[in-house]
């Protein structure tokens, strides 16, 4: 679930942490938990926030790194389904730019090498395989959104 989290959220969580560890003690209380994470963009609830403080394990009453960073991932996992769909569907629209409803494996060989551009011909080839289901050389939206989800 951390291992998600971006570089830029992550560090957003690195310079709150630091903010509320000043001692740099590796440990933060649990009463600025909430205002730290609200520091770095992510919102709890009072209620939910103790929820999960309830199910992980605290160092007299303080939060570690990385339960600092799971419980920010938990309430950041929490963008629901149908938000990241509308998103996976503007940036699908962008690479359709006619609007035929598909784009082709080419452009997915150029998403791809944008997302990582270390990968190889041979997991590029693999991963069109599986999502250019008729090997017609065209992908559509639901093989697009099953790949990047």
């Amino acid at each position: 679930m951390a291992s998600d989290l971006d570089e830029q959220t992550l560090h957003a969580l690195r310079k709150a942490f630091a903010l509320a560890d000043p001692g740099k003690s590796g440990h933060i209380d649990v009463s600025v938990v909430r205002t730290s994470l609200a520091s770095a963009g992510v919102s709890a609830e009072e209620e939910d926030l103790q929820a999960a403080l309830s199910q992980v394990d605290l160092t007299d009453g303080r939060v570690t790194w990385d339960t600092y960073v799971l419980l920010a991932a938990s309430f950041l996992d929490e963008d629901d389904e149908e938000t990241i769909v509308a998103e996976l569907k503007e940036a699908f629209r962008m690479y359709d730019k006619e609007g035929r409803g598909y784009i082709t494996t080419k452009v997915l060989r150029e998403i791809l090498k944008e997302l990582d551009n270390k990968i190889t011909e041979k997991d590029m080839d693999e991963i069109i395989d599986d999502v250019d289901e008729e090997g017609n050389g065209r992908i559509d939206f639901t093989n697009f959104k099953h790949l990047m989800l």
